[in-house]
């Protein structure tokens, strides 16, 4: 299980880097419990964007309400293992 979640951070990290195109880091430095509106900068268009590509990728339905719940890449991670673990 530690080792998806690790993943799941990875592969979050990219697309968030990808989408944003964020420079000087790497999914391997980026920090997982950045607050990614307070601390990366992050508006509710972007983390919009960013839940599309997240439901595309991993095939999971994201609820707007959830959004602000959504403040980190670990709090992603495990939404989206959650998720996938429950079949939603």
């Amino acid at each position: 299980m530690n080792n998806d979640i690790t993943q799941t951070i990875t592969r979050i990290a990219e697309i968030i880097i990808n989408e944003l195109k964020l420079e000087d880091v790497t999914p391997q430095t980026f920090d997982a419990d950045l607050d990614l509106v307070d601390e990366v900068g992050i508006d509710s268009m972007d983390l919009a964007t960013i839940a599309l590509v997240l439901r595309d990728e991993y095939g999971i339905r994201i609820d707007e309400d959830d959004y602000p719940k959504l403040t980190t890449v670990r709090i992603i991670a495990e939404y989206i293992n959650a998720k996938l673990t429950s079949g939603e």
